[in-house]
């Protein structure tokens, strides 16, 4: 993926945003952010995930 296509996503991204960008189902994105390796930011029930620290951590898999 290129940087600008990086770029056009939000900073923060939502298990939709994810599930978008893998090609995976809501659910299948939310067991993903329950990983203890993935760069969850929890605020209070929700889950989100910071755009770079997304792209890095799916570069490293």
């Amino acid at each position: 993926m290129k940087q600008s296509d990086i770029e056009s996503y939000p900073i923060v991204l939502t298990a939709i945003e994810i599930s978008e960008i893998l090609k995976i189902s809501k659910p299948t994105a939310y067991e993903l952010m329950n990983r203890h390796d993935f760069p969850l930011i929890k605020i209070g029930r929700c889950k989100r995930v910071l755009r770079d620290e997304f792209f890095l951590w799916l570069s490293n898999r």
